[in-house]
């Protein structure tokens, strides 16, 4: 038994190791817990009192000595049941503010070069399925070259299908030439016209990658209303891109 097996059903490190050391001793006075504990005397009082607290340390005074008693270790396995059956009591509500709060839209925010490959891999954590993406012409360009030569690769390996939709570029007609080998399609578009200031991607059932390069910053859309709003109007350009550039 070690402090680290104390802490993993809720205690701290100092409690673990002062409960330890009192358990073992069954009793003792404030020097022989120092001694025994390793623990200073100024962080064991504070640390008793919080066992005290849990009703696992107790208090007797003999010979005008205090003295510290470990209570039952079956106090723990208790306690645990009693915070169990609270969580049960609770549960119900829990899971109508959780089902409430699915229903809205969740933003997370990554910032820097770092967080615009987050916003990448996790559209690697739908295996088996469909990307959809505008794609701008910083993301060839300028991006971190050797992330985006492995980024297909990884994709491909998740047989996540791609269908991309670009700015008419060399670069990116280049990089239109590699879409048989990186399970892709690209149509591209009038970039005077059209142009494309950041990525977003759709995937998942209802999340949307977008990636600012200029702002450095990613962000991660999960609304199922929005998502859908965003297919059906990639769809709309993919279907009339799809004889002129196809």
């Amino acid at each position: 038994m070690t402090s680290t097996d104390l802490q993993n059903i809720g205690l701290d490190g100092k409690e673990s190791t002062a409960y330890l050391a009192l358990l073992e001793l069954g009793e003792a006075t404030m020097g022989g817990l120092v001694k025994k504990s390793g623990l200073k005397r100024t962080t064991l009082y504070d640390t008793i009192e919080s066992l005290k607290g849990k009703g696992l340390v107790s208090t007797a005074k003999r010979q005008k000595k205090i003295i510290y008693i470990a209570e039952d270790p079956r106090k723990i396995l208790e306690q645990l049941d009693e915070k169990k059956s609270a969580v049960e009591k609770m549960l119900p509500e829990l899971l109508s503010i959780t089902n409430t709060l699915k229903q809205k839209p969740r933003i997370r925010y990554f910032e820097g070069l770092e967080g615009i490959k987050e916003v990448y891999r996790d559209t690697l954590r739908y295996p088996d399925q469909k990307v959809q993406a505008w794609v701008s012409e910083e993301m060839v360009l300028e991006f971190d070259k050797k992330f985006m030569d492995e980024y297909p690769k990884k994709r491909t390996e998740k047989k996540i299908w791609a269908e991309v939709i670009a700015p008419d570029l060399p670069e990116i007609q280049r990089y239109k030439g590699l879409d048989t080998a990186s399970l892709r399609t690209t149509r591209l578009i009038d970039p005077e016209r059209f142009p494309l200031a950041v990525e977003i991607s759709l995937y998942g059932p209802d999340r949307i990658g977008i990636m600012s390069f200029q702002d450095q910053l990613g962000l991660i859309i999960e609304s199922g209303p929005m998502a859908r709003t965003l297919k059906s109007i990639f769809a709309l350009q993919w279907e009339s891109l799809e004889d002129t550039k196809g």
